[in-house]
Protein backbone atom coordinates (compact mmCIF):
# COMPACT_ATOMS: atom_id res chain seq x y z
CA UNK A 1 0.00 0.00 0.00
CA UNK A 2 0.63 3.11 -0.50
CA UNK A 3 1.70 6.22 2.21
CA UNK A 4 -1.41 7.89 0.90
CA UNK A 5 -3.51 5.09 2.93
CA UNK A 6 -5.34 6.81 5.34
CA UNK A 7 -4.52 5.98 8.93
CA UNK A 8 -7.39 4.65 11.08
CA UNK A 9 -9.54 7.20 13.60
CA UNK A 10 -11.16 6.14 16.58
CA UNK A 11 -15.21 6.09 16.52
CA UNK A 12 -16.26 7.61 19.71
CA UNK A 13 -18.98 5.58 20.90
CA UNK A 14 -20.54 4.93 24.39
CA UNK A 15 -18.51 6.08 27.38
CA UNK A 16 -15.58 6.44 25.83
CA UNK A 17 -17.26 9.37 22.95
CA UNK A 18 -17.13 12.19 25.89
CA UNK A 19 -13.27 11.55 26.09
CA UNK A 20 -12.62 12.04 22.17
CA UNK A 21 -15.47 15.03 22.78
CA UNK A 22 -13.81 17.15 24.76
CA UNK A 23 -10.37 16.20 23.49
CA UNK A 24 -11.73 17.74 20.33
CA UNK A 25 -13.22 20.85 22.34
CA UNK A 26 -9.42 21.68 23.19
CA UNK A 27 -9.47 19.54 26.97
CA UNK A 28 -7.83 16.87 28.24
CA UNK A 29 -10.91 15.27 30.58
CA UNK A 30 -10.79 11.92 32.49
CA UNK A 31 -13.65 10.96 34.81
CA UNK A 32 -13.81 11.38 38.43
CA UNK A 33 -16.01 10.05 40.70
CA UNK A 34 -18.38 12.53 42.08
CA UNK A 35 -18.79 10.46 45.96
CA UNK A 36 -15.13 9.61 46.58
CA UNK A 37 -13.39 12.19 44.29
CA UNK A 38 -11.09 9.16 42.27
CA UNK A 39 -9.99 9.50 38.74
CA UNK A 40 -10.17 7.20 36.28
CA UNK A 41 -9.52 6.41 32.37
CA UNK A 42 -10.62 3.98 30.74
CA UNK A 43 -13.82 5.87 30.72
CA UNK A 44 -16.43 3.32 32.96
CA UNK A 45 -20.21 3.32 34.27
CA UNK A 46 -18.58 2.41 37.85
CA UNK A 47 -16.23 4.13 40.35
CA UNK A 48 -13.37 1.10 41.08
CA UNK A 49 -12.80 3.24 44.61
CA UNK A 50 -16.44 2.96 46.02
CA UNK A 51 -18.96 1.60 43.26
CA UNK A 52 -20.49 5.43 42.87
CA UNK A 53 -22.55 5.36 39.29
CA UNK A 54 -22.09 9.07 39.76
CA UNK A 55 -19.55 10.64 38.11
CA UNK A 56 -17.86 13.87 35.52
CA UNK A 57 -15.76 14.39 33.32
CA UNK A 58 -12.79 16.63 35.25
CA UNK A 59 -10.27 18.38 33.14
CA UNK A 60 -6.75 16.90 33.36
CA UNK A 61 -3.25 19.02 33.69
CA UNK A 62 -2.26 17.48 30.53
CA UNK A 63 1.43 16.45 32.33
CA UNK A 64 2.60 12.66 33.56
CA UNK A 65 5.57 11.04 33.81
CA UNK A 66 6.50 7.91 31.35
CA UNK A 67 5.80 4.62 33.04
CA UNK A 68 6.35 2.10 30.55
CA UNK A 69 7.01 2.00 26.55
CA UNK A 70 7.90 0.42 23.66
CA UNK A 71 9.39 0.64 20.15
CA UNK A 72 7.13 -0.09 17.27
CA UNK A 73 9.53 -1.21 14.20
CA UNK A 74 7.36 -2.96 11.88
CA UNK A 75 3.97 -1.08 11.54
CA UNK A 76 1.20 -2.76 12.41
CA UNK A 77 -1.11 -0.78 10.09
CA UNK A 78 0.73 0.54 6.07
CA UNK A 79 -1.00 4.44 6.89
CA UNK A 80 2.02 4.14 9.91
CA UNK A 81 5.17 2.62 7.82
CA UNK A 82 7.17 5.78 6.99
CA UNK A 83 6.97 6.33 10.56
CA UNK A 84 8.41 3.52 11.88
CA UNK A 85 10.38 3.44 14.36
CA UNK A 86 8.21 4.95 16.74
CA UNK A 87 7.58 4.91 20.15
CA UNK A 88 4.22 3.80 22.25
CA UNK A 89 4.35 4.87 26.00
CA UNK A 90 1.98 4.23 29.03
CA UNK A 91 2.03 8.44 31.27
CA UNK A 92 0.76 7.90 34.59
CA UNK A 93 -0.75 11.33 34.90
CA UNK A 94 -0.40 13.97 37.51
CA UNK A 95 -4.12 12.92 38.30
CA UNK A 96 -3.19 9.42 39.16
CA UNK A 97 -4.20 7.64 35.72
CA UNK A 98 -2.32 6.14 33.46
CA UNK A 99 -2.69 6.50 29.49
CA UNK A 100 -1.44 4.85 26.46
CA UNK A 101 0.02 7.37 23.87
CA UNK A 102 2.13 8.00 21.59
CA UNK A 103 5.14 9.88 22.46
CA UNK A 104 6.61 12.73 20.19
CA UNK A 105 10.04 15.34 19.98
CA UNK A 106 12.23 12.47 21.56
CA UNK A 107 14.57 9.52 19.48
CA UNK A 108 13.24 5.96 20.74
CA UNK A 109 16.89 5.77 22.14
CA UNK A 110 16.59 8.71 24.33
CA UNK A 111 13.56 7.53 26.22
CA UNK A 112 14.11 7.79 29.97
CA UNK A 113 12.01 6.09 32.58
CA UNK A 114 10.20 8.63 34.73
CA UNK A 115 10.59 11.72 32.22
CA UNK A 116 8.34 14.57 32.09
CA UNK A 117 5.74 14.84 29.40
CA UNK A 118 2.38 16.84 28.80
CA UNK A 119 -0.18 16.35 26.42
CA UNK A 120 -0.95 18.48 22.75
CA UNK A 121 -4.14 17.10 21.14
CA UNK A 122 -4.11 16.89 17.29
CA UNK A 123 -7.74 17.61 15.90
CA UNK A 124 -8.13 14.50 13.10
CA UNK A 125 -12.04 15.29 11.93
CA UNK A 126 -14.34 17.96 13.58
CA UNK A 127 -15.25 15.18 16.57
CA UNK A 128 -12.06 13.90 17.19
CA UNK A 129 -8.61 15.15 18.43
CA UNK A 130 -5.59 12.69 19.36
CA UNK A 131 -3.80 13.13 22.43
CA UNK A 132 -0.12 12.49 22.20
CA UNK A 133 2.42 13.46 24.52
CA UNK A 134 6.04 15.45 24.68
CA UNK A 135 8.72 16.30 26.51
CA UNK A 136 7.91 18.92 29.20
CA UNK A 137 10.22 21.84 29.24
CA UNK A 138 11.60 22.26 32.48
CA UNK A 139 11.26 25.88 31.81
CA UNK A 140 7.70 25.39 31.11
CA UNK A 141 7.23 23.23 34.25
CA UNK A 142 9.25 25.33 36.60
CA UNK A 143 8.65 28.89 35.58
Amino acid sequence: MSAATPKPEPKPEGLNAGFFENCARGQLCFQRCDDCQAWRHQPRHLCAACGSQEWSWQASSGRGSIFSWTVTHQSPHPAFAAEAPFAIVVVEMDEGVRMVSRLRGVEPQAIELGQRVEVELEPVTHEVALPYVRPLELSRENP
